[in-house]
């Protein structure tokens, strides 16, 4: 059959293309996209090419389709899983396969396995890893971001302390501590702000820190001080930028004492300086962002590893439960990945969104796979209701929903795409 998908051959090369899908395997599973949520990750190994660690030498010969945070339903089950998966079962994928030892993954590494496509091939690694996660909910769009929301949950368990007593370490961020999340207003930051209040082990004060005004204020908006204090949880945002001594501002707030858990959310140098300041006895940092410079580094206050015990961790993804434990959360709307969100377009966007993405202010960018809109925000969908019959069915959903992506919105979309386009 017949499919379009967004495929890489060459460093910075990404074409739509119309591509012819195999005949699937007794141990494949073919089946059709819905969403694919736009990753900084997927940007940074388009522009690396096959230099990067996951992709394939080869791909000017076999190029490969890119996005790895999509959710879909299944329609063919080959004769080895029809005992496991059916047709029509909605789904997500754990990307991390480290198919052949060496790292390849979906979005990455495979000519016939991407988010950015209508249909696509699922090879027999992911079934038997157990990776293909069925899915319950009625959102799509949910699904696709429990992989980065799994990253989050991830880097949360990924943090330790040191036991009082037995000097042994304990997992995960400190009940009731004092935590801070820096340049913690982008898209995978308000992930982080949601599970920090809304999940299993919430702090009791949460300090974000960024220095984009605009974002702070819709940050403060999507999730409110009084919000996180119905559960029981002191919320300060806090622009840096404006501040003559923001490490002494940041630990007022602690009132003295520092912070347990701190969480960098951009790799720049200051505000990892800034997160070391910051941290009390026994404060473990958490460097959550990815640089894509290899000598990448900032200087952090031996004095205080020594004397106080503050130590650094970083995570890279999650893994299946940490994925499973997301759509659990978002099953029982305890967190709500939709305050990712600012965008939403078709395939024909993806090529452009992907290249220009460190370019492009907001949040979450998310594609539909089979619909024809160029990358649209939230807010221009409101702004162009009367100029556009597609505009004007989805901007009620979003205007009543404080500028946000809804389950309601996608299910008129789609209603949308069947009725217009398929």
């Amino acid at each position: 059959m017949k499919t379009r998908a967004v495929r890489l051959y060459n460093a910075n090369d990404l074409r739509l293309d119309e591509v012819d899908l195999p005949e699937i395997k007794e141990d494949e599973i073919l089946a059709k996209i819905i969403t694919d949520s736009v990753c900084m990750s997927t940007y940074k190994g388009v522009i690396q090419g096959s230099k990067h660690k996951r992709i394939p030498e080869d791909i000017a010969q076999h190029p490969i389709v890119i996005g790895h945070e999509f959710a879909g339903e299944i329609v063919e089950v080959g004769n080895a899983w029809k005992d496991s998966y059916t047709a029509g079962q909605r789904f997500s994928i754990q990307p991390n396969i480290n198919y052949l030892n060496k790292g390849y993954a979906p979005g990455y590494s495979f000519e016939y396995f991407g988010g950015d496509a209508q249909y696509i091939i699922i090879p027999s690694i992911v079934m038997e890893k157990s990776f293909l996660l069925p899915y319950s909910g009625k959102a799509y769009y949910k699904a696709s971001l429990a992989e980065p929301m799994s990253c989050i949950i991830a880097a949360f368990q990924a943090q330790y302390h040191l036991d009082t007593q037995t000097k042994q370490p304990v997992m995960g961020t400190v009940a009731g501590g004092n935590m801070a999340i820096c340049a913690g207003v982008g898209p995978m930051g308000l992930g982080a702000i949601d599970y920090a209040i809304h999940g299993p082990n919430p702090p009791k004060r949460l300090v974000v820190t960024d220095i984009d005004a605009a974002r702070l204020e819709r940050a403060r908006v999507l999730l409110s001080v009084e919000n996180a204090l119905s559960s029981n949880v002191e919320l300060h945002y806090v622009n840096t930028s404006k501040l003559e001594d923001p490490v002494q501002y940041l630990l007022d707030i602690t009132e003295g004492a520092g912070f347990d858990d701190v969480f960098v959310f951009a790799p720049v140098a200051p505000v990892v300086e800034l997160a070391d300041s910051i941290l009390g006895k026994d404060g473990c940092l958490n460097f959550f962002a990815g640089p894509t410079d290899k000598q990448f580094s900032a200087r952090m206050n031996f004095y205080n590893v020594h004397y106080l015990g503050t130590h650094v961790v970083g995570t890279s993804g999650g893994d299946t439960a940490d994925m499973q434990k997301a759509l659990d959360l978002m099953a029982d709307n305890q967190i709500d990945p939709s305050v990712m969100i600012t965008h939403i377009g078709g395939l024909d966007s993806a090529v452009q969104t992907t290249l220009d993405l460190p370019n492009i202010a907001g949040g979450k960018k998310l594609i539909y796979t089979h619909l024809e809109l160029g990358l649209t925000s939230l807010e221009e969908i409101v702004l162009n209701k009367d100029k556009n019959p597609l505009f004007a069915t989805l901007a009620p959903c979003i205007e009543k929903n404080q500028g946000l992506w809804s389950e309601e919105a996608e299910a008129i979309l789609l209603q949308w795409i069947e009725d217009n386009h398929e």
